[in-house]
């Protein structure tokens, strides 16, 4: 079925709780494992539903926060998401009450009981009004993102529209463009602190109720984190500072030196060569054209898998007024199949954007077979493995969108991978000091990520924008407002995925084994046994990131020393 025909339809929830009812008392009732398996099954099959309906609705309303419908749709869904929790919530406790746990666990996996008691910790009933206006307030950042309407040269642009206008060759452009877009936000900030404000206070309450001291022991617990804690987590962002930001710190020099500016300041970071950025090639149908080629010659499962996903029309690329910004990949348990959502804007991060997602896209479709819907995503941290690692998988391939300038990209692509990770040790930062310090105000928060800043980004310059050295930068991070703790995933996942590179420069057929590996396993074991299983090393030991950071920034050396500029 192709996605265009696909018909939405509410879930009628009345029904859904009435037919869990009935499951429950069976599970309840199960003389034998097969009895509650049975039961097990017919549940998830009212969940496979639900999800697929509540994905549906958000991928339309995404792609248009305009229509009326859908956005009505998707309030629902906000109200009725907590309810829908609490019904998972009441499966979870009896399935880690059952006397068949031995043998359900063969059948089903350890992780899946790992997961439920990770679940029965974070959630009550008596949080569901708290859950219903974080949904809402959620949305409303979406809605107030999207709304974006910015006139620059002569047109009309969102921000995603804006970015490449950000990369001009001409600094005059590149810095008014910047100054648009910032202006914009800036128009927003008192919403956009209120907003932030009220989530957390929002988040804060919930936990106190649910016995914990704030909100960051329910952040882990909803990230699923079972194998690593805090202080594994914070031991790494301390890598990241001593490790990476060095390194970072002087290839933003050899920038400025490459670019002949007196001062690289905030507005000239993404222009990475004085001709300009390397753009991809043709029209985006060409784009994905071209990617079917790459993923035919990468393997016969990327290229049967990316086939699949233009028949079927699962992916939207094309940025266009009021579609969200940003880029996701969610999954359809009812079709079995993933949907990519994009916005393309004419630069490389159509490549990456597109490699990353459809490096999501493809651990669904590898791990479709999982009848267990936990098991659809692994825990963020290790899905991102998929999407981070597709993207350096794909490189031998960039001269079929970059011609002549593809390994300008692919020297762009690795550092800018590199110099990510102080920003999302920044970020990962900033959430821990704001739920550690929920009484903090707007004006503390701000303050707190102007001093993460200038540990994590000392070579940062915003030339006295007042707006930005106020601390702002933050409000454009979706994750921050909606994902709360999710994002020290992404630094985790692009040590994981650097290995992959390593290995694949080397021997790349050896490489996707390993990465068909992590795939085909989905989301059945935690993130470090993923990492074993993929025949990875884990990246909180000291010397992994340390190791991985100097081989990247020893091929740029190489690079830059072969190349003419």
């Amino acid at each position: 079925m192709k996605f265009s025909d696909f018909v939405y339809k509410r879930p009628d929830f009345e029904l859904l709780r009435q037919e869990s009812e009935r499951l429950f008392r069976q599970m309840e009732q199960a003389a034998s494992a097969g009895a509650q398996l049975e039961a097990i099954r017919a549940f998830y099959g009212l969940r496979s539903r639900f999800e697929t309906m509540s994905n549906v609705a958000q991928i339309r309303f995404t792609a248009n926060t305009a229509d009326q419908f859908y956005e009505q749709e998707q309030s629902w869904f906000d109200q009725q998401g907590p309810h829908y929790q609490d019904l998972v919530h009441r499966f979870y406790g009896l399935l880690v009450r059952t006397p068949f746990r031995d043998e359900l666990e063969s059948v089903l996996g350890r992780q899946l009981f790992r997961l439920a008691e990770m679940t029965l910790k974070s959630f009550s009933p008596e949080i569901i009004p708290d859950l219903q206006r974080e949904n809402e307030l959620s949305t409303r950042y979406t809605n107030l993102i999207a709304s974006a309407e910015i006139s620059f040269h002569g047109g009309r642009y969102n921000l995603s529209g804006m970015v490449p206008f950000k990369m001009n060759p001409d600094r005059s452009v590149r810095k008014a463009a910047h100054e648009a877009a910032d202006g914009w936000l800036e128009g927003q900030e008192a919403e956009l602190d209120a907003l932030f404000d009220e989530l957390v206070k929002v988040r804060h309450a919930l936990a106190r109720k649910l016995g914990y001291e704030n909100f960051i022991p329910v952040g882990y617990l909803r990230m699923c984190r079972s194998d690593y804690g805090e202080a594994q987590v914070a031991a790494f962002r301390e890598a990241i500072a001593r490790e990476v930001v060095p390194l970072a710190s002087r290839l933003r020099s050899l920038q400025q030196r490459r670019l002949g500016l007196n001062e690289l300041m905030y507005y000239d970071e993404p222009l990475d060569f004085p001709e300009g950025n390397p753009k991809p090639d043709g029209t985006p149908q060409q784009i994905i054209s071209r990617a079917q080629q790459m993923y035919d010659e990468l393997s016969e499962e990327t290229g049967s898998f990316f086939r699949m996903m233009q028949e079927r029309e699962l992916m939207d690329l094309l940025t266009r007024p009021n579609k969200a910004g940003g880029g996701y990949c969610t999954y359809l348990s009812d079709l079995q199949a993933p949907y990519i959502f994009a916005n393309f804007n004419g630069t490389s991060g159509d490549i990456d954007v597109l490699t990353h997602e459809a490096g999501h896209a493809f651990q669904t479709w590898c791990s479709r077979h999982l009848e267990v819907l936990e098991y659809s995503f692994p825990t963020s941290e290790a899905a991102e493995i998929h999407s981070m690692g597709m993207e350096l998988l794909t490189w031998p391939w960039m001269h079929v969108f970059f011609g002549q300038r593809a390994g300008q990209y692919r020297f762009s692509h690795l550092s800018h991978s590199l110099m990510f990770l102080p920003y999302g040790a920044a970020v990962d930062e900033l959430q821990h000091w704001v739920y550690g310090h929920p009484e903090a105000d707007a004006m503390q928060r701000k303050g707190c990520w102007r001093e993460l800043e200038k540990k994590y980004w000392p070579h940062r310059r915003y030339n006295g924008s007042a707006y930005l050295e106020r601390g702002t930068y933050w409000h454009r991070q979706a994750h921050v407002f909606k994902y709360p703790f999710y994002y020290i995933d992404y630094a985790l996942a692009q040590i994981c995925a650097f290995q992959l590179w390593e290995l694949a420069r080397q021997d790349l057929s050896t490489a996707m084994k390993h990465y068909l590996v992590l795939c085909r396993l989905g989301g059945s074991r935690p993130f470090l046994e993923l990492v074993a299983a993929g025949s990875l090393q884990n990246p909180f030991e000291a010397d992994v990131l340390s190791r991985q950071a100097t081989s990247v920034s020893e091929w740029l050396d190489a690079y830059m020393e072969l190349a003419t500029f």
